[in-house]
């Protein structure tokens, strides 16, 4: 029955949310923004629940001195701390929690950005050898949008600018758009299979 239950309030709720689409009735309407309020209470649960799960995982690394046990210390204690602030001052602009915010959190932010910069460029290097014919296209291709952002060489040649928006709009639109596809069938199979009771791994276990 454990598992049962929420295996049937999934089902329900899915195949509700599914027909309401097609249903333009006032009754079930209602049921539907009553279902959007359900969904808020229980995603507060889930950061509940998620917030105790990060606790927990943290704390066993300290017992265990587990490799890099330190960022879980870190990690704890400036969860703690931004607790406490965001309780005890509120989130409103001059507080504690809001200075910790702009001066701790953005900065981090920003450094984490700063160094993905470095990794796209080093794949981007990777990725550009010209070792196979779609390379080559991809090459050239990121070459001409290059080359279009710098002022001087639009001004001059203003065929590359025309050139750039082209290949922005058709042939990598169309790219996107085919990958759209492909995870919007993945996602609605995905979501099938949950409604079903196929796919478990959600209720944390297998089958």
């Amino acid at each position: 029955m454990r598992r049962r239950l929420p295996l049937l309030i999934c089902l329900f709720s899915g195949l509700f949310f599914t027909i309401q689409f097609f249903i333009p009735h006032q009754e079930v309407r209602r049921l539907y923004a009553d279902g959007l309020r359900w969904l808020i209470v229980v995603a507060t649960f889930a950061v509940v629940l998620a917030t105790g799960s990060l606790i927990n995982h943290h704390i066993r690394k300290l017992r265990r001195r587990d490799k890099d046990w330190s960022y879980s210390l870190v990690t704890l204690l400036a969860l703690l701390g931004m607790g406490i602030a965001g309780f005890s001052t509120g989130t409103r602009p001059g507080t504690l929690f809001n200075k910790l915010f702009l001066n701790v959190q953005v900065p981090m932010q920003s450094t984490m950005f700063g160094i993905l910069a470095f990794y796209i460029a080093s794949a981007s290097y990777r990725a550009f050898r010209a070792r196979s014919k779609e390379a080559t296209l991809l090459l050239l291709a990121a070459f001409l949008l290059m080359l279009s952002a710098v002022s001087f060489m639009s001004y001059y040649f203003p065929h590359i600018t025309t050139l750039s928006e082209w290949l922005l709009m058709v042939p990598n639109l169309a790219a996107q758009r085919g990958i759209l596809f492909g995870v919007f069938l993945g996602t609605l199979a995905t979501s099938i299979k949950i409604i079903l009771g196929i796919e478990r791994g959600w209720m944390g276990g297998g089958r």
